[in-house]
């Protein structure tokens, strides 16, 4: 088995507050695979919610990361190499 220079790591975040924005466009930055659990948030207020994934939305494609959801309560954010098969229907 050959042995990968650059491994790409998964890490799982929950999401309370709009300020975890700030550490989560970090590791996008650096290609990691990110779950992002996003109940705590939409419990608290669904319109930071809203707006939180919006944002990330638009950091995924500015880096060229791909996203999408995973059923109700999270959010997969993969780097550019790694792409989401999605259904017909997205995140917006």
């Amino acid at each position: 088995m050959q042995k990968q220079e650059n491994p790409t790591y998964l890490k799982a975040i929950t999401i309370r507050d709009v300020s975890d924005v700030l550490s989560i466009k970090e590791d996008i930055k650096k290609g990691m695979i990110l779950i992002l659990r996003v109940t705590p948030l939409a419990q608290k207020d669904v319109e930071q919610l809203r707006t939180v994934v919006e944002e990330l939305y638009s950091i995924a494609k500015t880096a060229g990361a791909d996203i999408a959801r995973l059923g109700e309560e999270r959010i997969i954010v993969a780097p550019s190499n790694i792409k989401i098969w999605k259904p017909e229907y997205d995140l917006k």
